[in-house]
């Protein structure tokens, strides 16, 4: 179904809220029925017997067909309105595009807080509830030079280094966003009211699960795949053998996401987890550079895109400090022997790596910068 704008009248909005919470229905048969019928209006239009040839088990069928979810979305459209939460519908404009390409994406988004930054480029940091000190100081170093990059940080909002990546991302004055296993008006943990409240005001609350939802143990695993599929990487600072962090890394990689991991002390069971993904492939984090250079070049280039780098200032004007950045970057490159990406950062010691590479993106979209493999660049002759 070709997007549409996000604008729901109240009975539009009263059949998507039904269709949700119709028992029986998930998001997988939601998406093929709305291929098959085009909107929720035409499913409940349906018959019965059209529903079970759509592959929908004879109760499923019989519930949509007798309507009897439509008292419990009116109720839920109330508690929307009192609580400011908005609905992100699957087809609407403002409903993320790489979260519409996995398997089984949800039909509606509940959320509070920044909507735009959905259409931003996310970064998951995610790892255990219970880190060690290291962890805690790499979650939110990173989250807050992924922030400062432009990057929104997405997590699971859970106690940890879900909260260390949250709390980096506000400390640097970016953008993050807090995926629920429950609904916007249940905190969990309830010791993270207060940054709850804070994420609403200066990021994004985002759940799949309407209002009232308890956080059930079984919703957190269909959480991540949510978490995963917002974010353009997935990054595992820490976690044990059998953490949730490595559940979400999995998702990443069956969503074709790239997948990074913080290497850890082999001593500590914390470790297994990011060590584990090391040996199995995954990117080496020792800095956000890494990180940002090892997205895809369509991901680098959104980036760089939306930060907008005042790299060409006008006449008249005095250079902007990325225009100064751009003038250090390209006195230290040549066009005939590569650089690595490292030892452009020694040289450029008063500038943040996230500055670099954001710099960096920005040249290669001019033209006057090429990356080579293994994270070398040289600058581009002209004659």
């Amino acid at each position: 179904m070709p997007p549409s704008e996000c604008v729901h009248t109240n009975e539009q909005l009263l059949h998507w809220l039904a269709l949700r919470l119709t028992p029986g229905l998930g998001a997988r048969k939601t998406a093929l029925l709305l291929e098959r019928f085009g909107s929720p209006e035409a499913i409940f239009r349906a018959s019965t017997s059209e529903l079970e040839a759509s592959g929908l088990a004879g109760s499923v069928a019989r519930s949509l067909a007798s309507g009897c979810a439509f008292e419990d979305a009116a109720e839920q459209q109330q508690r929307l309105k009192a609580t400011g939460t908005q609905v992100v519908a699957f087809t609407d404009v403002l409903y993320p595009p790489q979260l519409r390409q996995i398997y089984d994406p949800p039909p509606l988004l509940f959320v509070q807080g920044h909507v735009e930054l959905l259409d931003t480029v996310m970064v998951a940091l995610v790892g255990s509830r219970r880190p060690s000190t290291y962890g805690m100081v790499a979650a939110e170093h990173l989250a807050i030079d992924l922030a400062k990059a432009g990057v929104t940080v997405a997590s699971g909002m859970a106690k940890g280094i879900d909260t260390a990546a949250h709390l980096g991302a506000l400390k640097a004055g970016g953008g993050t966003c807090a995926v629920f296993g429950c609904g916007l008006d249940i905190i969990y943990p309830a010791e993270n009211r207060k940054l709850a409240g804070r994420i609403a005001a200066e990021g994004l609350l985002l759940s799949e699960f309407p209002l009232g939802t308890p956080a059930h143990p079984q919703n957190f695993p269909i959480r991540n795949r949510i978490v995963s599929g917002l974010s353009d990487g997935v990054v595992v600072v820490e976690g044990v053998q059998y953490s949730g962090s490595l559940i979400t890394a999995r998702l990443a990689l069956d969503q074709n996401k790239e997948v990074f991991a913080v290497p850890g002390n082999i001593t500590s069971k914390l470790s297994f987890g990011p060590n584990l993904l090391l040996k199995q492939g995954a990117q080496l984090v020792q800095s956000a550079a890494d990180i940002l250079d090892g997205l895809s070049w369509e991901t680098r280039s959104k980036l760089a895109r939306q930060a907008e780098l005042p790299l060409e200032e006008g006449a008249g004007q005095e250079p902007g400090p990325m225009a100064a950045i751009a003038s250090q970057v390209l006195s230290f490159l040549t066009v005939d022997t590569p650089m690595h990406l490292d030892t452009l950062l020694e040289h450029l010691l008063d500038c943040s790596p996230s500055e670099v590479i954001a710099t960096l993106f920005e040249l290669e979209l001019r033209g006057q910068v090429r990356q080579l493999p293994g994270r070398s660049y040289v600058k581009v002759w002209y004659e």
